[in-house]
């Protein structure tokens, strides 16, 4: 997501609509959906307004940000390749680094004291001196660059010491590609029986880190073997076909322990964790929604005679990584502002995020005006 010195259009636009999700997401939180997050209007509950946003969570959860590790690992070998060690080093650190510190040192702590502020009648500037005194740093969202520091220097090690040329390889047959599936919810399930989904390892959920992983890795390998250049010819395309059907099949299991749990004693646990069978659909549902999503929206995107962005979709694609980075102070601040109004809950969901949306466009524009930032993010 953060690499700059490689560009491909579709990519580009890829990234730049899945951070506007980003944006949606965090918002569904707002307003009842599951997940955590700085400010929550209403809680996660039995209504049905907070079930759909908990589905909405739940299903962009399983692929979008293992698509962001997969995008972030494609451009990885071309990084390795063209720069020493150092220079990757000191590029990830400017790209990753410095956005997770001024997230982790200024615009969290911010964020948190302006909901303190405004929810619990406090002085925003007290709160704020009270977190930089104790020490408090903030990752948020940043946990993905906090994430790609580490996947960098493994890539980095990895690169050194087995270095390789690319050569293109046929792209991963559908037994490949099962296997994987597999492997990723079993690796799940048996990270999330030491940590839940929620919990955090520092500022990491490592209960998501299966897909994360093997995401990043697929990207790189990826890039070195042409996998996105076959996407577009036989038998690519009906495998992707195939794949998006399974994610379609795969995606009322997730609704099983909620339908059957009373009937079925054995549907009833923590699907977030543990030694549950719900635990164990959650862990493999993943996957196979995942690889259905990601398939269809790389093919879509690296497609050929697609027509090159219009003015708009370059400005956001440039904003992308900005907007990232600094969407939940927009995203909170337009929640706030609003909190006393009563309105169905997903109607505030949506002007919310749209609202947030736009001020985000227009501030990570603002922003990257700014030199010094510009050559950051």
């Amino acid at each position: 997501m953060a690499e700059s010195s490689a560009r491909h259009d579709g990519l580009d636009r890829l990234k730049a609509g899945v951070t506007l999700l980003v944006v949606f997401h965090h918002t569904s939180i707002t307003y009842g959906g599951s997940g955590g997050w700085f400010y929550r209007e209403l809680p996660t509950n039995d209504a049905p307004s907070s079930l759909l946003l908990t589905i909405f969570c739940a299903i962009n959860q399983a692929w979008f940000m293992g698509l962001f590790f997969l995008i972030a690992g494609y451009f990885t070998p071309g990084s390795l390749a063209r720069k020493t060690a150092v220079g990757f080093v000191r590029d990830r650190l400017l790209r990753l680094g410095l956005p997770l510190v001024a997230f982790g040192l200024l615009l969290g702590p911010l964020t948190i004291a302006m909901v303190q502020g405004v929810t619990r009648g406090r002085s925003i500037a007290e709160v704020y001196a009270g977190l930089w005194a104790r020490g408090h740093f903030e990752t948020g969202p940043l946990w993905f660059a906090q994430a790609l520091l580490i996947f960098g220097a493994v890539a980095l090690l990895w690169h050194r010491l087995r270095p390789t040329s690319p050569r293109a390889t046929p792209f991963p047959s559908n037994r490949t590609l099962l296997l994987a599936a597999l492997a990723c919810g079993a690796v799940a399930f048996t990270l999330r029986l030491w940590w839940s989904v929620g919990m955090n390892v520092w500022g990491l959920q490592l209960g998501y880190f299966a897909s994360y992983v093997i995401l990043f890795a697929a990207g790189c390998m990826a890039a070195r073997r042409g996998w996105l250049e076959q996407m577009a010819h036989a038998p690519v395309p009906e495998q992707v076909r195939l794949w998006r059907r399974i994610a379609w099949c795969a995606l009322p299991v997730l609704a099983l322990p909620i339908v059957l749990g009373k009937l079925v004693p054995a549907l009833t646990g923590n699907p977030m964790g543990g030694l549950s069978l719900p635990a164990l659909l959650y862990a493999f549902w993943e996957p196979f929604v995942a690889w259905g999503v990601v398939l269809t929206l790389l093919l879509r995107a690296v497609r050929p005679g697609a027509p090159a962005s219009s003015a708009l979709w370059q400005k956001l694609s440039r904003r992308a990584y900005a907007i990232y980075v600094m969407h939940p102070l927009p995203v909170v601040a337009v929640a706030l502002a609003w909190r006393e109004v009563q309105a169905p809950a997903l109607l505030k969901f949506a002007v919310t995020g749209s609202v947030a949306c736009v001020l985000c466009y227009v501030i990570a524009g603002a922003l990257l005006r700014v030199p010094a930032i510009r050559r950051v993010l």
